[in-house]
């Protein structure tokens, strides 16, 4: 992984993206999805009358929680690795490894439930 400096001091951790860009993408999108669950939840209200119709809109509304959770805690492990690698970098500490077993398995975990995701996305668009 190379990092660039830019003016700021701002590291570029990939082209046209910095680490404050990523975190600031990472609050934008916290605070985006807690405005749109809100809007959704106030919008789907007035349609549930009674439990069977609860028992179809509450299923989609914790569907749409969980994918934005995962999409989430995904962006916060990344910064997390990037954050580990920036301080490796600078403190040219080469000794010890970027990420731990335990942090390469949950990393592999999440490029797979991303990817089953994605095959279930399609699946439903079929």
């Amino acid at each position: 992984m190379i990092f660039i400096i830019d003016m700021d001091g701002n590291k570029e951790i990939f082209k046209g993206k910095t680490f404050s860009g990523l975190l600031e993408d990472i609050y934008t999108n916290q605070t985006t999805k807690d405005r749109q669950i809100k809007l959704l939840i106030s919008d789907l209200q007035p349609l549930i009358k009674n439990s069977g119709d609860a028992t179809i809109i509450v299923p989609l509304i914790k569907e749409y929680l969980e994918a934005a959770v995962k999409n989430d805690e995904h962006l916060v492990k990344m910064a997390a690795i990037v954050q580990r690698a920036m301080a490796r970098t600078e403190n040219k500490n080469n000794d010890s490894p970027l990420l731990t077993e335990e942090e390469k398995r949950q990393l592999l975990e999440a490029v797979d439930d991303m990817a089953k995701g994605e095959k279930n996305e399609q699946a439903k668009k079929q």
